[in-house]
This record gives C-alpha cells, sequence and structure tokens, in this order.
C-alpha cells in the first residue's frame, strides 16, 4: 500500500482560508505566476468583526476518525485537525506554504553536509490546552509513530518521516533539531498537524484513543461535542489560545449531503456551505426573482421549480381527472394534486429565504482530467493516447464548464502544480497543442484507418475482451456535487441517475453514433478474476467487491447462407450423402468500418465510464463534448454511467476502463504527493499489476528518476526544475490531460466574513465571524 497519498486528501480538503499576514519563505516567490482566481471571502480585518456567535458549516459527513494520519481519515478530520491542533506550515493564497507564526518563530535548514538538519524554533508561548509546552516530545512520537517501523501502528502514510535518522531538543526547550537520514526537499510538509505525544506515544492510543476523542488540543478552538443523532461537532473557543482570539464562539460543524444544502440554508440550519451548480442556480433566481427580473411561467405557473414544466393543457387533464366521475382515479388525482400544490409552496418558501445567500466563486485547488488506461488495448500504443490528446480543443471545455459560472476558464497546464504554485509551468508543449490532421496522421501510423474491413462478430469491441462494467447496483442517495473528484473519506452516498438506456451496437458502416449504457439498468454477472493491484485510496469508499462482468451481451452469428443450387441437390436426394449433402461453411457477410477506423478486423472504440451522480451534470456535459470529437477522428466511445460509489472502486482503481474523467487534488509538494500518481507500474509475483495511485497505468523509469532528483535536492529551485521535466514527460507519455481547475462555488449568509470560496488558501480559523453592523458613524461616511 502507498504511504504517501493522504497528504494530497489533507491540502485539497483543509485549505480553505487565506492567511493575508503570513509572507511567504523560500526563493523564487515570482514563480508560478498568479492564481487563475483569487480567493472570495470578504475579507475584513478584525477590528470590523463581531466577538462572539455561532457559525454553521456544512461537512460530507461527522468524521470516522479524528487522526488524520489513518486511513480513514476524510474531509472533516481534516478540517477539525486544522482548527483544534499545531499547523506549522499552511498554505497562503497561491498554494505554498509558509512558516504559521502561531507556532514558530523560525524553521530553516541549518545544515545540508554530512546529513540535512532542520532546526524548528517553537513559539514560546505555544502550549497545549493541558498547560504542557509543545516541544520535542511530540516531534519524537509522532516521529517514531509514522517513519513505518512499527508495524503496530495503523498508519495511513510515511512520506518523509523514513527519511529522520533522529530528532532531538536543540539549545532550549523551544528548540527542535531533526536530523535526515537521507535529504528531503519537502521537509515543510511534515508535523502539520502535530499530534500530542499522549496521541502517539503508543499504539493504542493511535489506533484507538484519537478516533473518536481528542483530549488535548492546540488551536483557536477546542474540540466540542460530536452528536451522531443531529450530524453535528461542535468546536468551541480555547480559552488557552495564546494568539489572537477566535471571533466566533462555536463553530458547528453539521453533516449535509450537498444535495439537501439549499433546503437546509432556507432553513435556517447552515451558514456556509459548498454547493453545486444546481445550489447555484436556485440561488441565483432566488435573487433574481426578489429584484423583480423573474417573472412567472406560462399560465400564472411558477418560472421554475416544482410544477414550471406544466403546460396548460397538463393542468387541464389534472383537473379533468380529480374532478371526473372516476372515483379512483380522481381520488388518486386530487391526493396528487395536494402533494404538489406543498411541493410547490416549500419550494417558494425555500426561494423566500435563500434571496438573501450569496454565492462566493473562486477555483478549488484540483483539476479535471481525461485519463486514458494505457495498460491493454488500443490505448496501450502511445500514438492512440497522443491522438486522442491532440484531438481534444482545451479551451473548448475549460469554456463550457467555468464560462456560464463567470469564472476564469483557462486550461490547466501542468500536472503536478496549479497556477500560482511554485512548481507551475505550462508543459503542454511537450504533447503539442489541438490538431486534429496531426491526430490522424497519428493513428494512420498506428494502423488505423478508415472504411477497414470488420471481421470481429458483431457487436465486439477493440481493445480488452471485458465489456464495460458495473456493480450491478441501481444508483441511490443524494448527489455530492464532486464533478468526478474521488477522494478517500468523501463516501456521502452519491449516486446515479438511472436516466440512460442500453445499446449494443456492431461496428459496422456508419457506426459513428458514441454507444451509452446507464450501469443501473444492467445485470450483474460474476466478478472477472485477474485485477491490478492497488491501494485503497482516493476512493469515494473502501474498496469493495470485485468488479463484476459484461455489461452487453455479444451480439448472434450470421446465419449460414445456402444457395439454391444446393438446395436443389439436397431436394434430388443428394443430401443423403453424409459427405455430398453436407452444406458448405457459412461465410459471415463482409463489413466494413465506413467512416470510422478499423484495424487487424476491429473498430476502433473506447470504453467511456462516467459518474452518474446528479452533482455530475457538468462532467457528463464535458465527456458527450469529448464523444463527439472523438467521433469526427473516426473513434467510436462507448458511454457507460455508473453509480458513483461503483466509479472509482470498480472501475478506475481496477482499470474497467478507456478514457474516463475524474479530478487530481492540487498539493504544495509534488515530489513527494505527485510520484505515486504517475510511478511506472511494476508487476507483481502473482502477475497483476502494482500501480500505487497510477490509475492510467502509464509511467516511465525517467519521469520516477526525475521525481527521486526533486525529492531529495535540498536546492528549491533546482528542485522544482526537475518537478517541472517530470511534468513535461508526463504530458509526452500521454496517459492523462489536464482540462481545467474545477469550481468552488459556496453559498454564505449575509455578513460573514472572512469565510467563502477559498481557492488555494489554508483556512485562519480565529478570523471568520459576522461583520459588526455599522454605526452611526459608519453611517455618515
Amino acid at each position: 500500500m502507498s504511504q504517501r497519498r493522504r497528504r494530497s486528501l489533507a491540502l485539497l480538503t483543509s485549505g480553505v482560508l487565506a492567511l493575508p499576514l503570513l509572507t511567504g519563505c523560500g526563493a523564487g516567490d515570482d514563480e508560478g505566476g498568479p492564481a487563475a482566481a483569487g480567493q472570495d471571502i470578504a475579507t475584513t480585518t478584525r477590528d470590523k468583526v463581531a466577538d462572539g456567535g455561532v457559525l454553521r458549516w456544512a461537512v460530507d459527513a461527522l468524521p470516522e476518525t479524528l487522526n488524520a494520519f489513518q486511513a480513514d481519515a476524510d474531509a472533516t478530520t481534516s478540517r477539525i485537525a486544522g482548527a483544534v491542533l499545531p499547523q506549522l506550515f499552511v498554505l497562503d493564497a497561491k498554494g505554498r506554504p509558509v512558516a504559521n507564526p502561531d507556532y514558530l518563530e523560525k524553521a530553516e535548514v541549518i545544515e545540508r553536509e554530512p546529513k540535512q538538519v532542520v532546526l524548528y524554533k517553537l513559539n514560546q508561548q505555544a502550549v497545549w490546552s493541558d498547560g504542557r509546552e509543545i516541544g520535542a516530545p511530540d516531534f519524537v512520537a509522532q516521529w517514531r509513530a509514522l517513519n513505518g517501523k512499527d508495524s503496530a501502528y495503523w498508519t495511513a502514510r510515511n512520506a518523509g518521516y523514513e527519511r529522520i535518522e533522529k530528532i532531538e531538543k536543540g539549545k532550549t526547550d523551544l528548540e527542535v533539531r531533526v536530523t535526515f537520514a537521507k535529504p528531503y526537499a519537502d521537509w515543510r510538509s511534515l508535523f502539520s498537524p502535530l499530534y500530542p505525544k499522549q496521541v502517539t506515544g503508543t499504539p493504542d492510543a493511535f489506533n484507538e484513543g484519537a478516533r473518536g476523542a481528542l483530549k488535548v488540543t492546540a488551536g483557536p478552538f477546542a474540540l466540542g461535542a460530536i452528536d451522531k443523532k443531529t450530524g453535528t461537532v461542535a468546536l468551541t473557543r480555547n480559552p488557552r489560545w495564546w494568539g489572537r482570539q477566535a471571533k466566533l464562539d462555536t463553530l458547528v460543524l453539521t453533516a449535509v449531503p450537498r444535495a439537501e444544502r439549499p433546503a437546509a440554508l432556507a432553513a435556517g440550519r447552515l451558514d456556509l456551505a459548498e454547493i453545486d451548480r444546481s445550489g447555484a442556480d436556485r440561488i441565483a433566481l432566488a435573487r433574481r426573482d426578489a429584484s423583480g427580473k423573474g417573472g412567472a411561467g406560462a399560465g400564472g405557473a411558477p418560472a421554475h421549480g416544482p410544477g414550471a414544466a406544466m403546460t396548460p393543457a397538463q393542468a387541464t387533464l389534472s383537473w379533468a381527472n380529480a374532478f371526473g366521475t372516476d372515483e379512483e382515479k380522481a381520488a388518486q388525482e386530487k391526493e396528487s394534486r395536494t402533494k404538489h400544490t406543498e411541493s410547490v409552496k416549500r419550494y417558494a418558501d425555500e426561494q423566500k429565504a435563500l434571496r438573501s445567500f450569496k454565492v462566493r466563486k473562486s477555483l478549488e485547488p484540483a483539476y479535471t482530467q481525461l485519463a486514458m488506461n494505457g495498460s491493454s488495448g488500443p490505448l496501450a500504443d502511445e500514438r492512440v493516447r497522443r491522438a486522442v490528446a491532440r484531438a481534444l480543443d482545451r479551451q473548448a471545455l475549460a469554456d463550457l464548464v467555468l464560462k456560464p459560472l463567470g469564472l476564469p476558464a483557462k486550461p490547466v497546464g501542468s500536472h503536478v502544480a496549479l497556477a500560482g504554485q511554485q512548481a507551475y509551468a505550462d508543459n503542454s508543449g511537450a504533447l503539442g497543442g489541438q490538431d486534429a490532421k496531426a491526430a490522424q496522421a497519428l493513428l494512420a501510423d498506428a494502423g488505423w484507418r478508415r472504411g477497414g474491413k470488420i471481421t470481429e462478430p458483431a457487436g465486439a469491441k477493440a481493445g480488452p475482451e471485458s465489456a464495460p462494467q458495473d456493480d450491478g447496483k441501481t444508483p441511490a442517495g443524494p448527489g455530492t456535487g464532486n464533478d468526478g473528484l474521488y477522494i478517500v473519506g468523501q463516501d456521502d452516498g452519491a449516486n446515479g441517475d438511472g436516466a440512460g438506456t442500453a445499446q449494443d451496437r456492431a461496428a459496422g458502416a456508419g457506426a459513428g453514433a458514441a454507444d451509452t449504457t446507464d450501469a443501473a439498468d444492467t445485470a450483474a454477472s460474476p466478478a472477472d478474476g485477474g485485477r491490478d493491484r492497488v491501494s485503497p485510496v482516493l476512493a469515494p469508499a473502501p474498496f469493495g467487491a470485485q468488479q463484476q462482468a459484461s455489461l452487453l451481451a455479444q451480439a448472434a452469428m450470421a446465419r449460414p447462407v445456402v444457395d439454391d443450387a444446393k438446395r436443389s441437390a439436397a431436394r434430388d436426394g443428394d443430401a443423403a450423402d453424409p459427405v455430398k449433402g453436407s452444406p458448405a461453411p457459412a461465410k459471415q457477410a463482409t463489413r466494413t468500418s465506413g467512416n470510422m477506423l478499423a484495424k487487424d478486423g476491429k473498430a476502433l472504440t473506447l470504453r467511456f465510464v462516467l459518474p452518474a451522480g446528479p452533482g455530475s451534470e457538468s462532467l457528463r456535459t464535458v465527456g458527450e463534448r469529448i464523444a463527439q470529437t472523438l467521433r469526427k477522428l473516426g473513434v467510436n466511445t462507448e458511454t457507460t454511467k455508473v453509480a458513483d460509489d461503483s466509479f472509482f472502486k470498480d472501475h478506475i482503481a481496477s482499470g474497467q476502463y478507456d478514457l474516463a474523467l475524474y479530478s487530481w487534488p492540487a498539493t504544495a509538494f509534488p515530489a513527494t504527493d505527485a510520484r505515486p500518481i504517475f510511478a511506472k507500474p511494476e508487476p507483481a509475483a502473482d502477475g497483476s499489476l502494482l500501480v500505487e495511485q497510477n490509475y492510467t497505468r502509464v509511467g516511465t523509469d525517467h519521469i520516477d528518476q526525475l521525481f527521486d532528483q526533486a525529492l531529495g535536492e535540498l536546492d528549491e529551485a533546482q528542485s522544482r526544475e526537475l518537478v517541472r521535466k517530470a511534468d513535461a514527460r508526463i504530458w509526452a507519455a500521454a496517459g492523462s490531460i489536464p482540462l481545467f481547475q474545477r469550481p468552488e462555488l459556496v453559498a454564505v449568509k449575509p455578513g460573514l466574513v472572512n469565510a467563502g470560496a477559498f481557492g488555494l488558501g489554508a483556512p485562519r480559523y480565529q478570523d471568520i465571524g459576522w461583520k459588526k453592523a455599522p454605526t452611526a458613524k459608519d453611517k455618515k461616511k
């Protein structure tokens, strides 16, 4: 199991608020350029923020554990840790690590030879909630728990900690010296969060003690009650906090599925919530209607919401049924009309309450990519992958998702960093820009031709012989708005919409339309055997059952054809001779691929797997646009929509796809965190493939070497340059194609400041609060 991957989750889920007072450290502050989109958090100075109050902040679920270093830690775990535990380095508005002065006076590399030594000088006021100073014993206990040498500790990762040789106290109790056995460029990634030695000192305390409680903390907030009945976690102001006191009295993290958040906001259960596009649209409509610009629908019906699509003819038919002579039918219709009326009223009340909310917008620290499975089938050929990549208009796809939201629409140019981060550079030139002619030439060079003969049975596909797979379950439950970002701990029950129909299309002339399959509409059969060996990470849920069998059966073979001469011979008695009268072997009708591509008797058809959840509409729209582009190139796509809880574990992680759309979180430490994502898969003793996090199964020794060199290079500028070189090689290999940075939409109650769409930044919880009411003097101004 890879030990590195948990950090990506932490960076994505805890990077939620800027630290405007902190300055960056290290060279190259201008590298990476500006962030693609700034933060939208209503930045307000502390003197204008009221003291006290409660904030109800939506989370996807209550945490399974409060130990951020365990495998089932999730986004809520990270958010709690960020508010109640030391974070030695945090991310600024550009997603760059900066020293946190609440805990550190200074942290720097003081020796490089013969070994790397980092000296931490701690804030002399920094204490745990039990009054004990934060110091070297806490560093030592965490190192020993996470360095991988003691298997009694159930840890999810040890990246960096395994390189430490020793930790000791410096000249004073406030100094901690960390000596590394091997150089480690990403040393700033360590000890954030830092747990007290009471948690990390023994395996029992680490494994079980911190799952449901944190008795000792050291942040602006302390951990209060966790109420599973109400789905809330209360964080209360820490009376021992030595820094600037938290403005809020209480921060209540409230578990609400994303599809239910607009209603929860309207009901007053939430003040701050990340929402999906549909939730943002509801708030926009509510504000439009409040301004008098909305208008009514046909016949006075609401212009949106329940009943908006009902025509006058439908309304008349409903009235006729309700008051007709068929008593049973009338009763049913009246009950339906009553429910409909209640639904319309409830929607109208919610819209009225949503009028005051605002949607703050930025871009998440994550990018959506087109992943191409290079382990087998047509995409095992680099020329085919490069052809698919060069056919894409990445700018048009970014425009499709981001422009309607009023967000900057610029394609992402790196696999390892985002615009604004120091390691960022647009290395897409290593692959080449959109060029349909170049794509066609690459496919021709790989042997794919239009109008080629098709000798495979009708319904068979090019590539792996297994047909598209599904989990055999009808999607059910609330949507998440994930748009394809699947991370451990974010299993909030998202599901498919079940809207599609199964089709089994023979690859023949004119087979240009993409085949679309809804996994919810198909029957499951026994799972296939050998699967790539992967680790249970960056998935919407822990790995589950084995991959289940084919969606589509092979079409029947063509019927034998017997000519009239043989029929006559048989009637004359020749058929009595078992040799002489036997019909000639049937010949299958000759077929061609028409305007589509074929090779070796098979049409070029790729399995395109997409999540079916109600929050993934924009992802499916992007998928449809990509499928249209590939059809013009002569490539068939067979699209399968699957339940969100099946999408990752049964398709992406197990390699049961050719094309897929999903997202990766950004990281401030790409030498550490990006390597397992792009590491060259290695064969295991049993013949399976060890892929770490590289779910495209595309990698090279050179890419691995560049990451390894970057990880051990203590010259920060040189380390970043090595990471950029690795990124250029990743582009050239064409296993995954970054498309666009994901949109971040956050609904915010009026008056809430220093919170909202946080972009690449990290939280400063003590500054979040409610803006003071203007004084008479302020009003005069």
